[in-house]
């Protein structure tokens, strides 16, 4: 599968995810529904490297390795990420979590010594100044007070976490695990943290049989963490931690266009102007140098073509 068609597919299940996810609160905690989640994405990905004949056995330092990458990625992260909304609007949450591809472009640096070219800054602040404005309406009234800045922290360190988690994801493939293996073996790694924590805030582990639950359990299992992250893991590797992660600026756009559709969201002024700018960076950050070199040949040939005339 080619490096374009695994990041829409990225973006385009992320970005959808949002609804399966208001279906997953109320009856059921939410630790106990991430629980759920990764423990069913686990199985499905360990019943799919089975039937591929994929190797699953690994040395005990894999494994610390790997449930290192699971605890960062699929444990700490989500956990710090759904406690930072109990403080927080969806708008702040998205907006902290956007971030991932700056702390992703420095942990490259440090962790593997990657050159990053300007234009993926160029393309990173363009990205992030659009989903500002984007969510400027939202964000324009919040008052920062202590509960604000309690819910801003916890998100931000639950970036730091999944960033950790990108670049373990990373060493493993230089290592040469496969990355379906790995991600399963991961992502039991985390619904066990998952468990042990549910376990020590007393929470009880029910369930809820209604087809909404039952649906986005499957929506969030099969999709936004097997087909997603076996897609997106793939990418950090291919692309780098830097291009892949853009990906997490984009999911609003995908849930604002979803949200026209069954919520009636109405656009705006804002939402044009945030779209174009996420769009932008978009361009400037996975676009070829090629390809924007002769963008500007070109430009510039036609400006002194229409000087001439």
């Amino acid at each position: 599968m080619n490096n374009t068609l695994l990041y829409v597919i990225t973006v385009l299940i992320w970005g959808s995810t949002w609804i399966a996810i208001n279906y997953q609160l109320g009856e059921v905690a939410a630790e106990v529904s991430i629980v759920y989640r990764f423990g069913l994405a686990a199985l499905c990905m360990f019943a799919y490297c089975r039937f591929k004949k994929l190797p699953l056995k690994f040395s005990v330092k894999q494994h610390l390795q790997l449930s290192a990458f699971g605890l960062t990625l699929f444990g700490f992260n989500y956990y710090l990420l759904y406690n930072a909304q109990a403080h927080i609007n969806s708008a702040l949450t998205s907006i902290a979590f956007s971030t991932l591809m700056m702390v992703n472009i420095l942990n490259a640096r440090v962790w593997f010594k990657t050159r990053i070219s300007s234009r993926v800054y160029y393309g990173g602040a363009l990205g992030l100044m659009g989903i500002v404005t984007l969510f400027w309406p939202q964000i324009s009234n919040v008052h920062f007070g202590d509960s604000t800045l309690l819910g801003l922290g916890l998100c931000l360190i639950g970036v730091m976490f999944a960033s950790t988690g990108n670049m373990i994801s990373i060493k493993n493939q230089h290592d040469n695990m496969p990355v379906l293996p790995a991600t399963a073996w991961g992502m039991m790694y985390g619904s066990l943290f998952m468990f042990v924590v549910a376990l020590v805030q007393g929470q009880t582990f029910n369930f809820s049989y209604t087809f909404e639950y039952i649906s986005s359990l499957l929506y969030l299992s099969i999709f936004g963490s097997v087909i997603a992250f076996g897609c997106y893991l793939t990418l950090l590797a291919r692309i780098g931690a830097h291009k892949a992660s853009y990906a997490t600026i984009m999911f609003p756009a995908v849930a604002v266009v979803i949200s026209s559709f069954f919520e009636g969201f109405i656009w705006d002024s804002y939402t044009f102007i945030g779209l174009s700018l996420m769009l932008a960076g978009n361009l400037v950050v996975l676009a070829k140098p090629g390809m924007l070199k002769r963008f500007n040949s070109t430009s510039l040939k036609q400006v002194s073509c229409s000087d001439a005339k």
